[in-house]
């Protein structure tokens, strides 16, 4: 079998990416107390680094 259709199971290092998700989530957080309508900037960071972190993709 070629080196091309194996696949790797590395494992990654997650912690900066749940290091991210933590200040990502606190800062959504902290514009939905002080500035509600602009919440939903937050979301997509706070969204795609879970997702990074539990390495779904």
């Amino acid at each position: 079998m070629s080196e091309s259709t194996q696949t790797s199971n590395k494992k990654k290092n997650t912690g900066l990416y749940w290091l991210f998700t933590l200040v990502s989530t606190i800062a959504t957080i902290a514009m939905l107390m002080f500035a509600s309508e602009w919440f939903w900037l937050g979301l997509p960071f706070a969204l795609t680094s879970v997702v990074l972190a539990t390495d779904a993709i």
